[in-house]
C-alpha cells in the first residue's frame, strides 16, 4: 500500500500555489531589472538638456528675447550675461512648451551651435521631466511586479511632485 501512496504523489502535478511561487522566484529579479532599466532611461533621456543647465560654469549664459516661433522651436536675439559671452542675431530655444512670443527668458547656449535651453529653476524642472515619468512607470512596476508598495508609493510620489513642480514652474 504505501508504494501505492508514493507513486500516486509522484504523478500528481504541482499545485497552482507551487506554480505561483516559482513564477514569483523568477520574474521579481526579472522586475528589478526592469525597474532599473526604466529609471536609467529616465536620467539618460533627461540628461540631454539637464547638463546644460545644471552645469553652466564655462557655458554661455544670456537672454533670449523670442520673436519668432516655428511648430519646434521659438528664436530670437540673444543678449550675453556670462564673460566670454558674443551677443547672436538669433539664437533658437528648443521646446516651445510655456514659451511665448515677446517675452525675455534666461538661457544656456550649447556649445558649438546655435541653440539653447532655458535656464534657471524652470529649466533645470523641465530638463528633469523625462525622469518624472519614469518615476511614475517604475512605480506601477514596483507595486504590481515587486510587490513594494511603499517603495511604489515613493517613487510614485517623487514623479508627481517633479512634475508638478515643472508644470507649475514653467
Amino acid at each position: 500500500m504505501p508504494s501505492a501512496s508514493v507513486s500516486a504523489r509522484g504523478a500528481r502535478s504541482a499545485t497552482p500555489g507551487t506554480v505561483a511561487l516559482r513564477f514569483g522566484r523568477v520574474a521579481a529579479p526579472a522586475m528589478g531589472v526592469v525597474t532599473v532599466l526604466i529609471l536609467v532611461a529616465g536620467v539618460w533621456a533627461s540628461w540631454g538638456s539637464a547638463q546644460y543647465v545644471m552645469l553652466t560654469k564655462g557655458r554661455e549664459r544670456g537672454t533670449v528675447e523670442v520673436t519668432s516661433c516655428g511648430e519646434r522651436a521659438c528664436s530670437g536675439p540673444y543678449a550675453p550675461l556670462s564673460p566670454g559671452s558674443r551677443a547672436r542675431a538669433s539664437v533658437e530655444v528648443e521646446d516651445t512648451v510655456a514659451v511665448e512670443k515677446g517675452r525675455t527668458y534666461t538661457v544656456v547656449v550649447k556649445p558649438g551651435g546655435e541653440s539653447a535651453v532655458r535656464s534657471g529653476p524652470a529649466g533645470v524642472l523641465y530638463a528633469w521631466v523625462p525622469l518624472g515619468g519614469a518615476l511614475l512607470l517604475a512605480s506601477v512596476v514596483v507595486a504590481g511586479g515587486l510587490r513594494r508598495t511603499r517603495a511604489a508609493w515613493v517613487l510614485a510620489g517623487s514623479g508627481f511632485v517633479l512634475l508638478t513642480a515643472a508644470f507649475l514652474a514653467v
